[in-house]
């Protein structure tokens, strides 16, 4: 099954030109607006040369803004994205391998991938690898695949 699984990598990985990013530099209003408009948990963090920093949550931006009785906005153009975000991230270096993978996306729903220098080349989602589990799963059984899965 882990062969079949190897031959579908190529669709495990989304570009990083395809995935949400914000810039270590880049205030947090700006970080704010682009996690309010993807609407996804958590997104990588990039240096200006695409170097992968780390992952930055809604939470990590909001925590910034708790005072002791109000919301306190203005630090958002206070602080930067490097400032906040999460820089102690497991990353898994291209190319990967699909056993660690499937062991790490046990507790994480998608994964930083990079180069050898660390440059950000794309994530590897629990998504992506469920559906080609599922098509594996499929095709060893014979069972029909759904719409979504063809």
């Amino acid at each position: 099954m882990l062969d079949l699984l190897n031959q579908n990598r190529d669709h495990f990985l989304i570009p990083a030109e395809k995935v949400a990013t914000v810039y270590a530099e880049n205030k947090l209003n700006h970080a704010f607006l682009v996690l309010t408009k993807v609407r996804y948990a958590k997104i990588p963090v990039l240096t200006a040369d695409s170097h992968f920093v780390g992952l930055l949550s809604m939470p990590m931006i909001t925590d910034t803004m708790l005072g002791l009785s109000e919301l306190d906005t203005s630090q958002l153009m206070r602080h930067t994205v490097g400032d906040v975000c999460e820089r102690n991230v497991t990353t898994v270096e291209n190319p990967y391998d699909i056993e660690l993978i499937l062991h790490l996306l046990v507790d994480n729903p998608f994964l930083p991938v990079v180069a050898q220098d660390g440059e950000f080349t794309g994530i590897v989602t629990r998504r992506e690898m469920m559906k080609s589990f599922n098509n594996v799963v499929h095709h060893c059984e014979g069972l029909p695949l759904t719409r979504e899965e063809k």
